[in-house]
């Protein structure tokens, strides 16, 4: 870490467009993670620019110990945590006496970015609690108006002004707003990784880039440094020099249990992203449905499904693994799950899911609506190939499968579960 004097001089330079907008979206979603010494270092790094807010003069940090009230080992780790979220570059021209620092300033990510980012909406849920982080999605929720009794007059481009002779861009030369990527570059040293791993464990094949990806989110997730993924791997890793990933998911959950009580990270306790969410309105039992899905935790679905019972640890960690190793969000998990547990007698079949599960990653299946269609289509072809078969089983289908979702087709047992069930959101 370069060390910084109170006498080294900064000069900030804005790479991007920044709104009071901005300013809202950093104090509500940014602060919980990144504190109120980060936050009131870039309001002040923000307020020490010109008025046309593109470059400052040549300051001190001395100046931003007395303005900010802190130390500068305080102000420094306040400078780490902006750049580890994109909000901040900072660069350094080393002298003999006095160090020259630039640092640049980007715009936070819009709230509907943060949210559904697969890190920050993470982070700010654990920092600020359930309760808390509701609260700021409704604020941030589109509101959806119907306009079914409305016609569009919307003007178009073409209508309204006449053609103009192109001009060359000026990309270069015009600034707009722009957001630097979170820096995940430190989740694992992979640099330190081989190193503290014994000669002759690894070879070329055993770090590869799917493999490295993988390390890191589970080391993201599970909240893992590289000395004890270094521990880990050594116990996954076959005498081929080969990582056994199954092995690798088993043992870094197995630490993160251990660690904490036998809980699980927060992914079997999130809903839906908001921006894969179905319209509101939809009144019929298969809308009621889905918004059930979209709405619902994968473990309160599943602890609904086991009548009020929790769902075990094992049930737990096949949820989780859907979440992370296919990448499939809450809703469409809840899917896989009522699917799965209707047509197996009421059990969570790990190889069942695991199969459909890769398909729908394959396919890319993240609605509901696509899950619950590509459900029935699955289905329907399964049943006609085993139509001709040795004498079947009756299996007993999700109701959003039948053709026409009217309610005499539910019987009353299934329209109780519904309307309990949706009860909770009114």
């Amino acid at each position: 870490m370069n060390s910084v004097c109170p006498a080294d001089t900064y000069m900030v330079v804005n790479q991007t467009i920044l709104t009071e907008i901005d300013k809202k979206t950093l104090i509500s979603l940014y602060e919980p993670i990144i504190g109120p010494t980060a936050t009131s270092l870039y309001l002040t790094l923000w307020s020490d620019l010109d008025k046309l807010e593109i470059v400052s003069k040549d300051y001190t940090h001395h100046h931003l110990m007395t303005i900010l009230k802190s130390s500068l080992s305080d102000i420094v780790k306040a400078r780490q945590a902006l750049e580890a979220l994109g909000l901040l570059k900072s660069f350094v021209k080393k002298d003999e006496n006095i160090s020259e620092y630039l640092y640049e300033l980007y715009s936070p990510i819009s709230p509907y970015e943060f949210f559904n980012h697969p890190i920050l909406g993470v982070l700010l849920l654990n920092n600020i609690g359930e309760i808390e982080y509701n609260n700021l999605l409704q604020y941030y929720k589109k509101q959806i108006i119907k306009k079914d009794d409305y016609e569009e007059i919307t003007s178009s481009m073409n209508n309204t002004f006449k053609s103009v002779t192109p001009r060359e861009a000026n990309d270069e030369i015009i600034r707009k707003q722009n957001k630097n990527g979170i820096n995940l570059d430190n989740v694992i040293d992979f640099e330190l990784l081989e190193m503290s791993l014994p000669k002759g464990m690894i070879n070329s094949k055993t770090l590869n880039k799917k493999t490295k990806e993988l390390i890191n989110q589970l080391a993201f997730i599970y909240n893992v440094d590289t000395i004890k993924m270094s521990e880990i791997l050594r116990l996954v890793i076959d005498e081929l020099g080969l990582i056994n990933k199954d092995k690798l998911r088993d043992a870094v959950r197995k630490n993160y249990e251990y660690n904490n009580n036998g809980s699980l990270p927060t992914l079997v306790f999130r809903t839906q992203p908001e921006h894969l969410k179905s319209p509101e309105g939809d009144t019929s039992n298969r809308g009621k449905m889905i918004f059930v899905f979209e709405n619902t935790k994968p473990y309160d679905f599943l602890k609904n499904k086991n009548k009020g019972i929790k769902p075990t640890i094992r049930d737990l960690k096949l949820i989780e693994h859907l979440a992370i190793d296919f990448d499939l969000p809450a809703g469409v998990i809840n899917v896989l799950i009522d699917y799965a547990i209707r047509v197996n007698d009421g059990k969570l079949n790990q190889k069942y899911l695991e199969t459909i599960a890769s398909d729908w990653s394959r396919k890319g299946i993240k609605t509901v609506g696509d899950a619950m269609n590509v459900a029935k289509r699955g289905y329907k072809q399964v049943e006609k190939k085993s139509y001709d078969s040795k004498p079947k089983r009756e299996v007993k289908v999700p109701t959003w499968m039948y053709e026409d979702n009217k309610s005499e087709e539910m019987s009353p047992e299934e329209l109780n579960e519904l309307e309990n069930m949706f009860s909770e959101f009114r």
